[in-house]
Parts: C-alpha cells; sequence; structure tokens
C-alpha cells in the first residue's frame, strides 16, 4: 500500500507540468485569437476555399462546355440574322414597288385630271342644238351605254357603277354626249384619286415594315457579331468601363419623315442588306 501511494505521488509532479504547458498553450491560442483574429481567419478561410474550390480537371470541362454552348449559341444568332436580312431585304422590295405603283397612280390622277380640265372647258361654250326627238334620245343612251361600258372594260369604273348607269340610277342619258362624257370623266378621275390614296396608304405600311424589318436585322447582326467574340474581350471591355466610370447615355436624333407631292420621296430610304 505504501509502495502505490509512493509511485502515485512520484506522477503527480509529471501530470501537473503536463496540464500547465496545456493550458499555457491553450491561453496562448485564446490570446492570439483576441490579438490577431485576422491570422486564423485568414488560414483557415484559404483551406475552406481550397476545398471548396474546384480541381482543374473540372474547369478544364466546364470551360469545354461554356466554348460549346457559345459556339452554338453564335451559329443559332448568326442562322437568325441571316434570316432577318433576307426579311429585310424583302421588305424594302415591296416597299420600292410600293413606291412605284404610287407613282403610276400619281400620273394616271394626272391624266384624268387633264381630262376633266379639257371637256369642262368645251362644256362651258354653247352645246350643239339638236332635234329633241325619240331617235336623238335614244341614240344619246347608246352613246353613254357604249361610254361606260368600255371604261368598266379598262377598269376605270367598278361593276357597281356601271349598272347605276345602265339602269340610269344617278344618271340622266337624256343629256347631251358632251355633258355625259364630262360626267364620265369625273366619275373616271374620283377612282383614280381613290386609287391613288389606296396606294399612299399601303407605301406607308410597306415602310413602316421595311423599317422595322432593317432594325431586327441590324440588332441580330450585332447580337451575332458579339456572341462570337471570346469572353475575355467582353471582360476587358467590362474592366475598361469600370475604370474609367459610366458614361452620359446621349439619344440619338430620329431621322425626320416629311412626305412631299404624291409619292414619299422625302422619306429616309430603308438600307439594303
Amino acid at each position: 500500500m505504501q509502495t502505490v501511494f509512493s509511485a502515485v505521488l512520484y506522477d503527480v509532479p509529471q501530470a501537473a507540468v503536463i496540464w500547465l504547458a496545456l493550458i499555457a498553450v491553450a491561453a496562448i491560442v485564446i490570446a492570439a485569437l483576441i490579438v490577431r483574429p485576422d491570422w486564423f481567419r485568414s488560414v483557415f478561410g484559404e483551406r475552406i476555399s481550397e476545398a471548396a474550390r474546384p480541381s482543374s480537371l473540372e474547369l478544364a470541362a466546364e470551360t469545354r462546355e461554356r466554348s460549346r454552348e457559345r459556339a452554338r449559341f453564335a451559329q443559332e444568332v448568326e442562322v437568325a440574322a441571316a434570316r432577318a436580312a433576307a426579311t429585310a431585304e424583302r421588305r424594302r422590295a415591296e416597299w420600292l414597288a410600293a413606291q412605284d405603283e404610287v407613282e403610276t397612280a400619281w400620273q394616271a390622277y394626272e391624266a384624268a385630271e387633264e381630262d376633266v380640265r379639257r371637256l369642262a372647258a368645251a362644256a362651258a361654250l354653247p352645246l350643239p342644238r339638236t332635234a329633241r326627238t325619240p331617235a336623238e334620245y335614244a341614240d344619246r343612251e347608246r352613246w353613254l351605254h357604249r361610254a361606260a361600258t368600255a371604261a368598266q372594260e379598262r377598269g376605270e369604273i367598278t361593276v357597281e357603277q356601271l349598272s347605276d348607269i345602265l339602269q340610269h340610277r344617278g344618271w340622266d342619258p337624256r343629256r347631251h354626249p358632251v355633258e355625259q362624257e364630262l360626267l364620265l370623266r369625273r366619275l373616271i378621275r374620283d377612282n383614280v384619286r381613290a386609287r391613288h390614296e389606296a396606294a399612299q396608304e399601303r407605301e406607308r405600311a410597306a415602310w413602316r415594315a421595311a423599317e422595322l424589318a432593317a432594325a431586327a436585322a441590324r440588332s441580330l447582326r450585332q447580337e451575332a457579331y458579339a456572341a462570337t467574340r471570346p469572353d475575355l474581350e467582353r471582360q476587358n471591355a467590362l474592366s475598361i468601363v469600370d475604370l474609367t466610370g459610366p458614361e452620359t447615355t446621349r439619344e440619338l436624333p430620329t431621322p425626320a419623315r416629311a412626305e412631299s407631292g404624291s409619292t414619299a420621296r422625302g422619306r429616309a430610304a430603308v438600307p439594303a442588306f
């Protein structure tokens, strides 16, 4: 019993020294954490970041996948840009054709107006006197029917208007042929003017469609160009923007869309693609 107790007393100082050493190390660590906590934070943070950071093989695989996705997206955008350019070219051709139609309708209106002025001047003169007989009235009616039928065959009046003339709805076949021709020419002139106005409306609609198609083609072309650039250039561009600071956005002036005369000569031309 005395021997065992002596052995325990002999080991107590050594254990006390060990515990004191552990307490001293713990106190030093706690003091270091209190005085300079960033040391341990940076060490543990770097270790955690290294553990969470993907390996070089994973980074290479992700880079290849991004490259394939970028190439596929760039190809799709290029196809869309080519289709948009073809659509814009087709819309521009339709607009040019509508302009020609407006010009043709205006020339036809000018010719019809000249005929009306000429016949109006002739009708202002004293008309030749003819016998007011049933045969004379029948001749005048036949002349009106022949003139109206010929005008309808040339497309100058509609079928409904020809029906009104033949059935004498609003038309007096007993009038002198000069007066009847003047009335018929005025009807033709009004029809030509309505066609010219309709052609102008179609031309304006074609111009708007061509302008929208051209804007869409330009936007897709810029997007296709941006999609083919590498990511490094984009990062460099972003870094340059960050260094130079924000730039004030300026609104571009809108081109005037003036119309002069019978056609849209003052309107901004749609660019060709």
